[in-house]
């Protein structure tokens, strides 16, 4: 730490805050050193937060920004709520799919048609049903639900993945 002679204004560089009064080896003036002030450290710690709020700020800014542009490419999705199993009058059984398709948007869109995909354990598709719901518009952040029983049987379905249908422009 550096201290300065308050009469003849001589420099001293000290190692640490004496206990005492120092006398100036020049002039012999006398004075009481004081510790330095902590502005330097209290403004590091303003200007860390500041940082850390600006990029938070930052963060929530461009996380907005892609979910909106990702509403505006996809307003509609589809979710695939329940499968559930059922047997016909042939004593075959089928699986009966629900789900809802669900409006991300703030404006009413046309419900489109759905496929339902099989898939066996390796992930192969065994196959695509399309459908079309019952309703045919879906509110600005509503959403339709649906119910399909799947015209093929259980056998060797591994999973099963419900889309919405590709929309021609």
């Amino acid at each position: 730490m550096k201290t300065i002679c308050d009469f003849c204004k001589t420099e001293y560089s000290l190692d640490r805050v004496p206990n005492g009064p120092v006398k100036c080896a020049v002039c012999g003036h006398t004075w009481n050193v004081s510790m330095p002030p902590r502005r330097g450290s209290v403004l590091v710690f303003i200007a860390a937060v500041c940082a850390l709020l600006a990029a938070v700020v930052f963060a929530v800014a461009v996380l907005y920004q892609n979910r909106v542009a990702e509403i505006q490419e996809k307003p509609l999705i589809a979710e695939l709520v329940d499968v559930t199993t059922t047997t016909d009058d042939d004593d075959v059984t089928r699986f009966v799919v629900s789900g809802r398709v669900v409006n991300r948007s703030d404006q009413i869109y046309g419900v489109p048609g759905l496929v339902v995909i099989s898939y066996d354990a390796s992930g192969n598709v065994i196959e695509r049903q399309h459908f079309m719901p019952s309703a045919t518009l879906v509110d600005a952040g509503g959403n339709v639900q649906f119910l399909h029983t799947l015209s093929v049987p259980v056998t060797n379905v591994d999973k099963i993945a419900v889309e919405l249908e590709a929309q021609e422009n």
